[in-house]
C-alpha cells in the first residue's frame, strides 16, 4: 500500500510582461494528520509584501476541512496585508469546500460566548426554567391520561413490575424509616420533656408526640427519605436507559416508556407511601413512649391512654391524605429527570442530584400547602 503524499507548499517568483507575480504551488495530501507541520511551514514562508500571488492547487491529493480552513486562513492573511490573491486549479469539490469554510469564518466554533447582564442572565434563566414546569406538566397529564386508560383496561398494567417497585420502594424501605422515625420521636419526646416538667404538665407529652409525628413529621419524613432513596434510583435506571438509547429502542418496536417505566413506578409509590406512613407514625409514637417512660416516668399504658385522648381521626387522616400526593410528587419527578438526561453518565448524575433536590422542595411545598388548606378548612 503506497503511503500517502505529503503536504506541501512551494512558492516562487515569476516575472509577467506586466508585473512581478508569486506562485505558490500547493501538493500532497492537506488533511489533518500533516496539517500542523504544514501550517508552521507557510508561516516561515517569505510572502512578498506586494504584487499579487497566485495559490495553484492543482495538485493538491486530498484536502480535508482542516487543510481548507489552513488553504483560506493563508489566502485571507495576504488579503489583510494588501496582497492580491488567486486560488486557482482547484476541483469542483475541493472549491465548494473552501468556499464553505469562508462562509462559516466569522463564527469560530472556540470563541468564547459575550458575557450576560444580570438582568439578561436572570431572564434567560427564567424562561429556560418556565419551559421547564411547562415540559413537567405535559409529561404528567401524558402520564395521568396513561394511568386512566390502564385502569379503564386493567390488562394494561404490568402488574409483575408493580410488585417489584412496592418491594423495592417500600419493603426495603422499612428499616431506615423506621429507625428514623423512632429516634424523631425520641428527639421530639426529650425536647418536649425538659420543657414540660417546669409546669408540671408531663403527660402532655403524649399529646405533643402524637399530633406532630402523626399530623406532620411521620408523612414528610417518610417522604423525604422515600425522595432521596427511590426517587433518585428511578431517575438513575431512566436515565441510564436514555443514555444507552434503551427508550429510543421501546418507542422503535412501538412501546410507550411511560406505560412500561412511569406507570408502575407510580402505582407501586402510591401504594407504599401510606402504608410506610403508618409504619413510621407507629414507630415514632413508640419512640416517644420510650423517652416519656425513660425521662419523665411515664408508664406505656398511662401514655396510650393519653395519647387516645389527644389524638382524633381528623389528627390522623390529614398526616395520611399527604402520602399519595407526596408519592405522586417523586414519582414524575424522578421519572421525568431520568427522561430527560441526555449525553453522558456525568448527566446521570446530574440529573438525579436534581431529582432529589426538585422532588423535596415540591413535597415541602406541597406540605405547607396542605396546612395552609386545612386551617382554613379548621381540620
Amino acid at each position: 500500500m503506497m503511503a500517502a503524499p505529503i503536504a506541501e507548499l512551494t512558492f516562487d517568483v515569476v516575472t509577467d510582461a506586466s508585473e512581478r507575480v508569486s506562485r505558490a504551488r500547493c501538493s500532497g495530501t492537506w488533511t489533518v494528520q500533516g496539517i500542523a507541520a504544514l501550517e508552521k511551514a507557510i508561516d516561515k514562508k517569505p510572502w512578498p509584501k506586494e504584487g499579487g500571488v497566485v495559490i495553484d492547487a492543482a495538485k493538491i491529493a486530498a484536502l480535508d476541512t482542516s487543510g481548507a480552513w489552513l488553504l483560506y486562513r493563508t489566502a485571507r492573511d495576504l488579503r489583510e496585508q494588501g496582497v492580491a490573491v488567486t486560488i486557482s486549479g482547484l476541483r469542483p469539490e475541493i472549491e465548494a469546500l473552501v468556499s464553505l469554510i469562508g462562509k462559516g469564518a466569522g463564527k469560530s466554533l472556540l470563541a468564547k460566548p459575550e458575557p450576560h447582564g444580570m438582568l439578561e442572565a436572570i431572564g434567560r434563566k427564567t424562561w429556560k426554567d418556565a419551559l421547564s414546569v411547562l415540559d413537567f406538566v405535559a409529561f404528567a397529564g401524558e402520564s395521568f391520561a396513561i394511568l386512566l386508560r390502564s385502569i379503564a383496561q386493567p390488562r394494561r398494567i404490568r402488574w409483575r413490575a408493580v410488585l417489584h417497585n412496592v418491594q423495592t420502594a417500600g419493603f426495603d424501605a422499612l428499616p431506615i424509616t423506621g429507625l428514623l422515625s423512632f429516634l424523631m420521636g425520641i428527639v421530639i419526646a426529650y425536647q418536649g420533656a425538659d420543657q414540660l416538667q417546669r409546669f408540671g404538665a408531663n403527660i402532655f407529652v403524649a399529646d405533643l408526640v402524637g399530633i406532630a409525628m402523626l399530623r406532620e413529621l411521620s408523612p414528610l419524613l417518610t417522604a423525604i427519605i422515600v425522595a432521596g432513596r427511590s426517587g433518585s434510583a428511578y431517575t438513575a435506571q431512566i436515565g441510564t436507559m436514555k443514555v444507552t438509547e434503551e427508550i429510543d429502542a421501546l418507542r422503535t418496536v412501538g412501546i410507550v416508556p411511560q406505560e412500561l417505566l412511569v406507570l408502575p413506578k407510580l402505582l407501586a409509590l402510591t401504594i407504599v407511601l401510606p402504608l410506610l406512613t403508618v409504619y413510621t407514625d407507629v414507630a415514632g409514637v413508640l419512640g416517644g413512649m420510650i423517652m416519656a417512660r425513660t425521662q419523665l416516668g411515664i408508664g406505656f399504658e398511662v401514655f396510650l391512654d393519653r395519647l387516645d385522648e389527644a389524638i382524633v381521626m381528623s389528627t390522623y387522616l390529614t398526616g395520611l391524605c399527604k402520602a399519595p400526593v407526596f408519592a405522586t410528587i417523586i414519582a414524575l419527578v424522578g421519572c421525568y429527570r431520568g427522561l430527560e438526561t441526555a449525553g453522558s453518565a456525568d448527566s446521570v448524575g446530574r440529573q438525579t442530584t436534581i431529582s432529589v433536590v426538585q422532588s423535596i422542595f415540591l413535597v415541602i411545598v406541597t406540605d405547607a400547602l396542605f396546612s395552609v388548606v386545612f386551617n382554613i378548612l379548621d381540620l
